[in-house]
């Protein structure tokens, strides 16, 4: 197996990951937030994929956009929780194209912006993006919990 095909492996889990978690969710959940301050249920499924579409640019692309508050806002205005899992889906399609077809040599060199993971390899967003998908993902089992569902047990 090559190092883009264990990396796609890896992308295709932490999806199916998320959205058996997502699935105990109806669309009148949508707009479930335990504090208005926080993410809706839309909303951390909307932040979850732009967040993928964020490595993704940010290894292999333009770069890091760290306008943070811009990135906050567009996830937060997302109130459907089918337009928020579409977008969820386009970006791991993306990302798994991206990935899936770069070279060893494009996926071990260093991400061309410093300004996040210096010196780490492209490969690297991988993980941000396991690891950060998982952040929400575990969230979203919380806020299952508060409105009295049994999350599924994600890994089955």
């Amino acid at each position: 197996m090559s190092a883009a095909e264990g990396l796609v492996k890896e992308l295709q889990s932490t999806l199916k990951f998320f959205e058996t978690t997502l699935s105990i969710f109806e669309p009148g959940d949508a707009g479930f937030a335990p504090d208005p301050e926080l993410y809706t249920v839309a909303g951390h499924v909307a932040h979850a994929a732009s967040s993928v579409d964020w490595f993704i640019e940010g290894a292999f692309g333009e770069g890091w956009d760290l306008d943070f508050d811009a990135d906050i806002a567009k996830a937060k205005a997302v109130t459907s929780l089918e337009e928020a899992t579409d977008w969820l889906r386009r970006a791991f399609d993306n990302a798994i194209t991206v990935v899936g077809s770069a070279s060893d040599q494009e996926l071990f060199a260093p991400i061309p912006d410093p300004r996040i993971m210096e010196g780490a390899p492209r490969a690297a967003a991988v993980s941000g993006i396991v690891d950060h998908t998982a952040h929400h993902r575990g969230s979203l089992a919380v806020y299952a919990r508060l409105i009295g569902k049994v999350p599924p047990m994600p890994y089955s």
